[in-house]
């Protein structure tokens, strides 16, 4: 109680502030301000001594510099506390020469020293217990400790000095001295907290991720991100210079949370969901009862009465089964649920309550800048106040607009940062559970289905969470509006209320219509890739037949019906563009005419004009947001209930198949039935076997007799309905669908083993690889395309056979892998791995196989019919006993008999299996063998001639490496890699795209802008002189005319504003429809004219994805960045003018704000940009190695390698992570500097109002306030506009850079042939050489030939000596080096490409349909008549089949002809050939894909039909040109031989070699 009456007597005191000079009283700065600092540090010293009293051993080895140095400072703080005391002591006690004086020291003077002193005492605890805290820096709340103190410090030390000054000398000098040297003291002491305190062994951290080592400034300006920002503004970045992820935002750290959380969570769900069937159960029961009870009465009443009732319960009975059925479904649809929300919630807690607080923080500041600029103005107004009021409230606006920054920006962070853990946890989850997720449960949902939960669900989480807590600020924002806005202007808010509210519902309708056309929208976007889809699988067709026309309109019918639409939807959004825009001033026009209109006495003064106008500002955020919100949660819930269907889903059952060491077999099953399902049919029954350790067993059975199924339900994927198996050992499976992964070869037969290489060498050798090796460009190092695109069939099915070999198991399960290898391969195969003899002749095998030739040598037989095992033995006990066995044997006998060679001569003859490689091979070989090697060497050359730089996809790239050094280190790549833009983008680009769009809309387009943005700034104008009224007529009575006036000319323009931008957008949507259109047709345009090289080099997604995604971001993305960047730009210039009119001094201003500003945003740009790039290319491995996974999930399980590709998983996640990461940071990184520079506008425009007060009049002081407290977000806005608008400008970049590919020759060109060319079809090559492209060798090497006319020639020759050259020589795919072709004496090189394709027919070797009618593939240009269509069909033996459709020739066809079998997709193409009726036909002969029936009818058709054409057909079987007139013998590009077949076979030369190899004599030919 010692200073109550001091401090009474203080506040009374008012006098100090109500003057031109103020100051704080002494008893407040002596007190109050002494309290606030020290108050909040008790507050926070808890959490910092806790870590003392945690015994943890102190790790004094690292005492750094900087913390003996702020222990020093506090040291000498205590001792400045001490000393203050005891000058206090001694003036009152000591001895002194003066009378002791009555009036003592004030208590004050007692109570701070000591205060003080505890407190230093405190803090030298604190800073020892942060220092012994691990991974921590620096101190938050202690630098804002410091920073209090230093600011509460202020006040005292001018007032010391004023008064000093006043008095012209210091009346206390200890006094003086003290607090000057305390308070030199406390500002070091800020600035060393600030600083950050790095250990050295954290020192390394740092270097990989900055942020751990960022002290409290640099955390919450973003300081640390500089070296990113800079680095990324220097060069573009690449993925190696990502920094490593802290430990908490790391995939298995996060994974390994949510994962705790959900079993919790979902095991509560499953035991709810238990409870509630339980319950329906029951129901259903009473129910049944109930009905029994009733139908049980009518009956004993109705006995003997009629037959009706019979009836009636039979048809009961039946409706309580159909009902049964319904509730099993309905059960089984029912899913665990509500569970993920809390899920979430619970692993992510801290996150979501922290940025809430700051969320609520920056809500509340936001209101208080309207209030400070009502006061700013009634300061402007009243110029009896003193001048230092104003300097208060613009510090005030600064401080406020800067926390309401800060608070912001951390919100921010914290919402995106959550949003990236959600989607991270959630693919992890999906990832997880797929691995471990059981056949049913996958048979649910496609591969495609379980991406998209990875891909579009898992982001849509995270979109919401990012703004989540908008539904409770939104709703808040509105009522603190609201309350403010009462307070201005009364109940005419409501008004303005009113309009707002009409605008949601009217905009909720605009959305639905949207939604309806862009739903529209996508179909035609899905029709029209399917459609080039087609067109790029099957290119080379639609050139050897010329039908690139027909497609080609296709395509621009479907793209101008989505452009038509398109229209539809920019039109649409133009108008609610107008609302939007028009509604500021709508609502402002009703509120003000309202509050106007209501009574006299009410006149609108500047204050509450401009207070009410930055107070709706604020709304229309909110009242934007929550509906757009609302819909996106929405669309949330469906990804939810699909995300917990899958994840609540059962998993495979790990119990199924047993490890008992017991048994003494490998492999027991004892009385097994299995099924795919739970509550299915077994298709495996009452199966017994045991398998002893190292015998070979081979499985036999018809097709469906349950082969595959019994190798499942040994690996335990399958439901065990009884019995069980047992199995020692680790196992391997080979699948009979061969599963590669997208690796090297080598790390696909390791399959996460240690590398040793004898033994590789020794299983390359052993799977036949050794040869494909030397033909694959970087030999086991090759990159191997995704499933195995660039393998063919055989050579996948060995590498899996090689990664089991590898594996070293004990027990191999070997489905069918001898089917898709050639004869002599399997085998090779069967000797050399799986055989008596062969490496795993110790390992216990189960061979599931087709090959018959086999059988002798295996140790015991499984015969499996309809899934029961039937017999059981060795071959010979089998042979014998005539069962199933033998039956099974005589069928595919018969079949094997048909083929071309016998294989028992070859399997009996031991000498002959020396192996010949595959590339000569004289066998039929598969077409996906011979074209895969043939491409490859071709792909050799190609690549040697791409290192001579005489081919190069793009000659503009700013950036490439020499790429000759890394191609030949990495294994080279089959597909040239696609170049990624780095760098500015070029200007040209803008101007292209605006050329697109046409100069006189572009022009239009600026100009109504401009005018809608001067009709803005001269409605607030206008406003501004409106509120000078309430000056002019102060305390008269205001005209009517005046008053309708003002509302009249204010609505006026603001209704000019909207409908100047609904002009605007209306323009710029026709525009832009425009520039999508003339882009389009371009491309397509010149990629159908490309030459078949392009089509082999580039793969076709690449060439889709600027049909899809490039095309897309022309049609949707550009012109929406472009019209926001557009009113962006306008939006700051007006501000800035307006601020200038008001202030002029604000002109000196703006130079060096633009400069700061443009460099802070080209910094930005370059970064943010190259992270997009990088996020985006390291998405897209997540799906991919998913859907692998999901593809070879039974492989995965089969070897236990779960956890590997869990581990996997999560590097490739957290890959991506390292890029999103940052990116989210440069984003706030931008916005706080950029908001700092706002606020600095703000700042200066309210100082240069104080400063020129007296020359300004109110209403432009509000007017320049309230447009500067806007200009924070619109300058926000504008960088991340040009930063979109760059991104998305690429595509046009991208589409241009296909649209300026080489064409191939002319369509058309002056020189046309006559009508009926070619008449009599002779062929004449003359010297003819051939390279597929400039720089290569030569695949012909002057080839000179005549063909007379209706002549039969067959072509021979091994794989790669250049029979399919010859084709496409002869369509002039590709373009002779030198030599000439003519066909009836025309040189074919001087017509157009479509005038000769037209006159030649190819049967090519893989027929290729097209998505469509029947009729389509027949006769895309409409040329025939029906009757001449069913003619060829009969011919081709299609007519029964066709006739019997309930279309018949409208008969849709899927893509890729799915729905036709094989054979009739041969016997299609047979039938264009007919309807082409040409005079010279080329026949690629079908090797693998045509059954002998087919083969013969086609061979009949052609005999018959082409008797007077000249024919050429390119054999792989000697059979089918046994009878031709001559035969064309091929080798290394030279014709060797060319004679009859007969002569050939005596002349004993290359021919007869061939024909030997394929069991050909001469006996066979005078046969034929």
């Amino acid at each position: 109680s010692f200073y109550t009456p001091h401090f009474l007597y203080c506040l009374e005191n008012a006098s100090y502030l109500n003057r031109e000079d103020p100051d704080l009283p002494v008893c407040v700065v002596q007190t109050v301000l002494v309290w606030i600092p020290l108050g909040f540090l008790w507050l926070c010293a808890p959490q910092h001594l806790l870590v003392l009293c945690k015994r943890s051993q102190v790790n004094t080895k690292h005492l750094s510099k900087l913390y003996l140095c702020k222990q020093l400072v506090v040291s000498l703080l205590f001792l400045m506390a001490i000393a203050a005391l005891a000058v206090t002591l001694g003036e009152d006690y000591g001895p002194s020469n003066d009378p002791p004086s009555t009036e003592k020291n004030p208590g004050v003077y007692y109570a701070n020293p000591v205060l003080y002193a505890v407190t230093w005492i405190l803090l030298l605890l604190c800073q020892e217990g942060l220092r012994r805290r691990k991974g921590s820096v620096d101190s938050a709340t202690l630098f804002l400790f410091w920073l209090l103190l230093v600011l509460c410090d202020v006040f005292p030390f001018q007032s010391l000095l004023r008064k000093a000054l006043r008095l012209g000398e210091i009346s206390d000098v200890p006094r003086f001295c003290l607090f000057y040297i305390s308070f030199g003291l406390e500002l070091i002491a800020l600035i060393l907290s600030a600083v950050a305190d790095i250990s050295p062994e954290a020192e390394e951290l740092v270097k990989k991720n900055p942020e751990t080592g960022a002290a409290f400034l640099s955390r919450i300006t973003f300081n640390w991100f500089n070296s990113m920002v800079v680095k990324g503004y220097k060069q573009p970045l690449v993925q190696e210079d990502m920094w490593e992820l802290s430990e908490a935002d790391s995939t298995a750290d996060i994974n390994q949370r949510f994962q705790y959380f959900m079993q919790s969570e979902l095991g509560a769900a499953r035991i709810r969901l238990q409870k509630k069937l339980k319950k329906k159960r029951e129901e259903n029961r009473d129910k049944a009862q109930e009905e029994a009870f009733q139908n049980g009465l009518s009956n004993s009443l109705a006995k003997g009465v009629s037959q009706d009732v019979l009836m009636e319960e039979k048809g009961n009975k039946e409706d309580e089964k159909k009902k049964k059925k319904k509730d099993k479904k309905k059960e089984k649809d029912e899913h665990p649920n509500s569970w993920l929300i809390y899920t979430i919630y619970k692993t992510f807690k801290w996150i979501l309550i922290e940025s809430a607080f700051f969320k609520l923080l920056q809500d509340l500041l936001a209101f208080a800048s309207p209030q400070l600029l009502k006061l700013m103005i009634s300061f402007t107004q009243d110029k009896s106040r003193f001048v230092w009021e104003g300097y208060v409230y613009a510090v005030l606006l600064l401080v406020v607009a800067i926390l309401q920054s800060l608070f912001l920006q951390q919100y921010f962070q914290r919402c995106f940062v959550l949003g990236m853990k959600v989607r991270t946890a959630i693919i992890a989850a999906v990832y997880k559970k797929a691995l471990k997720v059981s056949n049913d449960t996958r048979k649910e949902s496609t591969v495609g289905e379980t991406v998209n939960l990875m891909s579009a669900d898992a982001q849509r989480f995270n979109d919401v969470t990012n703004f989540i807590h908008l539904l409770w600020s939104c709703p808040l924002q509105i009522m603190l509006s609201i309350v403010f806005l009462w307070i201005e202007l009364g109940p005419s808010v409501l008004a303005g209320l009113a309009v707002m509210v009409l605008m949601v519902p009217i905009n909720g309708l605009l959305a639905t219509k949207a939604r309806k056309f862009q739903i529209e929208n996508m179909k035609f976007k899905d029709k029209r890739l399917k459609i080039m889809n087609e067109i790029l699988n099957g290119i080379k067709i639609l050139k050897l037949y010329a039908w690139e026309p027909s497609f080609q309109a296709q395509v621009e019918g479907i793209r101008g019906q989505e452009l038509k639409v398109m229209r539809k939807f920019a039109y649409l959004s133009s108008v609610s563009t107008f609302i939007f825009s028009c509604a500021p001033a709508l609502v402002s026009l009703a509120s003000f005419a309202v509050f106007v209109g209501v009574s006299p006495s009410n006149i609108l003064t500047a204050e509450k004009a401009f207070t009410s106008i930055s107070l709706f500002n604020i709304l229309r955020f909110p009242l934007a947001m929550l509906p757009m919100l609302i819909a996106a949660i929405v669309q949330t819930a469906v990804s939810k209930k699909r995300l917990e269907k899958f994840l609540g889903g059962e998993d495979l059952e790990s119990d199924v198949v047993r490890h008992d060491p017991s048994f003494n077999t490998a492999v027991s099953v004892r009385d097994g039935s299995f099924a795919w399902e739970r509550d299915a049919e077994p298709l495996l029954k009452n199966v017994s076997l045991d398998i002893n350790p190292g015998r070979l067993v081979a499985v036999v059975g018809a097709v469906g007799s349950g082969k595959s199924s019994l190798m499942s339900a040994l690996l335990g994927e399958m439901y065990n309905t009884n019995g069980f198996i047992n199995i020692q050992g680790s196992l391997a499976f080979v699948p009979q669908q061969a599963w590669i992964q997208n690796a090297t070869l080598r790390d696909n037969i390791l399959f996460g083993s240690s590398h040793e290489e004898r033994r590789f060498q020794e299983v390359i050798q052993a799977c036949a690889l050794a040869p494909d090796l030397e033909l694959l460009p970087g030999g086991d190092l090759t990159e191997i395309g995704e499933k195995g695109i660039n393998l063919s069939g055989g050579q996948k099915q060995r590498v899996s056979l090689a990664r089991a070999v590898y594996s070293q198991s004990d027990i191999y399960l070997l489905d069918d892998p001898l089917s898709a290898v050639d004869s002599h391969v399997g085998k090779h195969l069967f000797d050399k791995v799986i055989g008596p003899n062969g490496i795993l002749k110790d390992k216990t095998r189960i061979l599931v196989t087709h090959g018959m030739s086999f059988l002798p040598y295996v140790d015991e037989i499984v015969v499996l019919v309809d899934g029961v095992v039937s017999e059981v033995g060795s071959y010979k006990s089998l042979r014998a006993s005539r069962g199933a066995f033998s039956e099974f044997l005589d069928t595919y006998a018969k079949e094997q008999s048909n083929r071309t060679y016998s294989e028992s001569d070859r399997c009996h003859d031991a000498g002959d299996v020396e192996l010949i490689p595959e590339r000569e091979d004289p066998q039929p070989d598969s077409p996906l063998e011979d074209t895969v090697s043939s491409t490859l060497k071709r792909e050799n050359s190609i690549r040697r001639s791409q290192r001579n730089g005489s081919v190069r996809l793009r000659r503009n790239d700013s950036i490439r490496k020499p790429e000759h050094v890394s191609d030949l280190k990495k294994g080279q790549r089959l597909i040239e890699k696609e170049t990624m833009e780095t760098g500015q983008v070029k200007f040209s680009m803008y101007i292209q795209y605006l050329r697109a769009m046409g100069w006189g809309y572009t022009v239009m387009v600026f100009l109504v802008y401009f005018i809608q943005n001067i009709a803005f700034i001269g409605q607030n104008l206008w406003l501004s002189n409106w509120t000078n009224d309430a000056v002019d007529y102060y305390n008269m009575t205001y005209p009517n005319w005046k008053r309708d006036t003002r509302v009249g000319v204010f609505g006026a323009l603001g209704v000019a504003q909207g409908l100047f931008v609904f002009l605007g957008t209306l323009l710029l949507a026709n525009a832009s429809v425009n520039a999508s259109r003339i882009l389009h047709s371009k491309l397509i345009n010149n990629i159908l004219r490309v030459p078949m090289v392009f089509f082999d080099t580039t793969p076709i997604g690449r060439v889709v994805n600027r049909f899809a995604k490039d095309i897309f971001t022309v049609d949707e993305a550009i012109p929406q960045s472009f019209r926001s960047w557009l009113l962006c730009l306008l939006g700051v210039l007006g501000t800035l003018f307006v601020i200038c009119l008001a202030t002029p001094f604000f002109t000196i201003l703006i130079l060096p704000l633009a400069l700061v500003y443009y460099f802070v945003q080209r910094f930005y740009v370059a970064t943010s940009r190259q992270l997009r790039r990088l996020d985006s290319v390291s998405r897209s491995p997540i799906y991919s190695h998913f859907s692998e996974t999901v593809l070879g999930l039974s492989v995965i399980r089969a070897y236990g390698h779960q956890e590997r590709f869990l581990k996997h998983n999560e590097i490739i996640i957290d890959k991506n992570l390292k890029s999103v990461y940052p990116w989210i940071v440069s984003n706030r990184w931008l916005a706080i500097r950029l908001e700092f520079l706002g606020n600095l506008v703000v700042f200066f425009s309210a100082l240069f109002a104080v400063i020129s007060r007296d020359s300004l009049d109110s209403g432009l002081v509000g007017l320049s306030i309230s447009y500067s407290l806007n200009v924070t977000q619109t300058l926000n806005w504008l960088v991340r506009m040009t930063s979109e608008l760059e991104t998305n400008i690429v595509a046009v970049e991208r589409v241009s850079e296909y649209t300026k590919l080489e064409n191939e020759a002319k369509w058309i060109t002056d020189t046309r042939p006559p009508e009926k060319w070619p008449e009599a079809g002779r062929l004449h090559f003359d010297n003819y050489k051939v390279r597929y492209r400039p720089g290569l060798d030569l695949v012909l090497h002057g080839i000179t030939c005549d063909i007379k006319s209706t002549e039969k020639i067959g072509i021979v020759g091994r794989t790669g000596a250049g029979k399919s050259s010859l084709t496409n020589c002869l369509f002039r795919i590709i373009e002779a080096a030198e030599g000439r072709i003519l066909i009836d004496d025309v040189d074919v090189s001087t017509i157009g490409l479509h005038d000769l394709r037209n006159r030649l027919t190819i049967i090519p070797q893989d027929p290729v349909l097209f998505s469509g009618t029947l009729r389509m593939n027949l006769d895309p240009f409409n040329k025939f008549s029906d009757e001449e269509i069913w003619r060829v069909l009969d011919l081709s033996y299609l007519k029964d089949y066709v006739a019997g459709l309930q279309e018949g020739l409208q008969h849709e066809v899927a893509e890729g002809g799915e729905n036709l079998s094989v054979g009739q997709r041969q016997l299609l193409c047979l039938a264009r050939a007919l309807l082409r009726k040409s005079r010279i036909l080329i026949l690629d002969e079908a090797t693998a894909a045509v059954d002998l029936e087919t083969d013969n009818l086609i061979q009949k058709t052609i005999r018959n039909e082409f008797s007077h054409c000249t024919v050429l057909t390119i054999a792989h079987r000697l059979h089918s040109i046994m009878d031709s007139s001559r035969v064309m013998v091929l080798n290394a590009g030279k014709i060797v031989e060319f004679d009859s077949p007969t002569n050939l076979l005596e002349k004993q030369g290359h021919f007869y070699a061939m024909a030997k190899d394929a069991g050909i004599t001469v006996p066979d030919i005078t046969a034929l």
